[in-house]
């Protein structure tokens, strides 16, 4: 095992974690925390192990931070619709 599918796994853990041990809101600071250590974490898996890989931990990360996800995907429409409906 490659020293960032350990990391990748090292993140699921904390991930895991600190959702625990956070409560409500407070688990937000944890999520942006997770995001800014997630996101060059998939570069390093993709640069490492291949493209097969880095989707694999991105759609892993996804999973763990879904509202994020939920959120962003909900603006992306927002912008694309444009702002002709309230």
């Amino acid at each position: 095992m490659t020293l960032s599918l350990i990391l990748l796994c090292c993140w699921v853990l904390l991930a895991a974690l600190s959702m625990v041990v956070m409560p409500g809101r407070k688990s937000w600071y944890a999520a942006y925390g997770l995001i800014a250590l997630g996101a060059p974490l998939v570069v390093f898996v993709t640069v490492q192990n291949g493209v097969f890989w880095g989707l694999i931990a991105l759609a892993v990360m996804g999973v763990i931070l879904r509202w994020p996800v939920i959120y962003l995907t909900r603006w992306c429409k927002r912008q694309l619709r444009g702002k002709e409906q309230p």
